[in-house]
């Protein structure tokens, strides 16, 4: 299947259902590949309408580091750190600090 009839099928699938976040995040990561600013546009209505979907702050956190948007990129991971210890999801929560950690780094602000 192409990255166009995948993202069609993506949206007529947020379509049916527009509470359902998976389908928002499944376009955000299609997007990422081919159009990074239609990417942020979901990873931005992911974190203001569904803000306990663990899942986006990972990602959103490494797509804001790759356009360069440092603050908005650290805000997106220690908030996904604080979601991640509040929802006691300890994978996710090693994953988003071990992100994190290497963003800092790699970023000469640690």
């Amino acid at each position: 299947m192409s990255n166009s009839s995948r993202i069609e099928q993506l949206l007529q699938f947020a379509k049916e259902e527009p509470d359902n976040p998976f389908n928002l995040y499944a376009l955000a990561l299609e997007y990422q590949k081919t159009d990074p600013n239609q990417a942020v546009g979901y990873f931005e209505k992911l974190l203001s309408e569904h803000s306990d979907y663990l899942p986006t702050y990972y990602h959103a956190g490494a797509l804001f580091t790759e356009l360069e948007e440092l603050e908005k990129a650290k805000a997106t991971y220690e908030s996904g750190i604080q979601l991640a210890d509040k929802q006691e999801n300890q994978h996710a929560l090693r994953e988003l600090k071990n992100a994190y950690q290497n963003f800092l780094f790699e970023n000469d602000l640690g």
